[in-house]
C-alpha cells in the first residue's frame, strides 16, 4: 500500500531484524506492529530510543504503532514506549498515509 504512493519501504519481520536495519539506513519513519513474535513493538521502540549505538537522529525517528486494540491502555503504552501515534488495525489506507505524512512533517519542524 505504501509503495503505491511511491514511498520507499524497508521491511523487517521482527524486532530482531529491524534493529540492524536501523544501523544501515536512515528511515523517515518507523511503523511497527505492537504484537511481533520475539519482542513486541513497544520493546522495540524502547530499545530504539535508548540504544547508545544509534546516532541521536535515529533515536528520535518518528514512530507509529499499529495495534489490534485501540483502547486507552494501549495508547498510553505506545506513547510511553516512545511512539508518537497509535493506530488501530485494520487501518484505512488514507488514515495511515495521512498519519505518516503528518508525523514526518512534524519531525521536520
Amino acid at each position: 500500500m505504501l509503495e503505491q504512493v511511491e514511498a520507499n519501504v524497508i521491511t523487517a519481520t521482527s524486532a530482531t531484524e529491524a534493529l540492524p536495519l536501523l544501523n544501515r539506513f536512515q528511515p523517515d519513519l518507523l511503523l511497527s506492529d505492537a504484537g511481533m513474535p520475539d519482542r513486541d513493538g513497544y520493546a522495540l521502540m524502547q530499545q530504539v530510543r535508548s540504544l547508545d549505538s544509534l546516532p541521536q537522529s535515529k533515536k528520535q525517528i518518528p514512530a507509529i504503532a499499529l495495534t489490534a486494540d485501540a483502547d486507552d491502555r494501549n495508547f498510553e503504552k505506545a506513547i510511553a514506549a516512545g511512539f508518537q501515534r497509535h493506530l488501530a488495525k485494520p487501518v484505512e489506507p488514507e488514515t495511515l498515509i495521512r498519519a505518516i505524512a503528518d508525523s514526518i512533517r512534524q519531525q521536520s519542524h
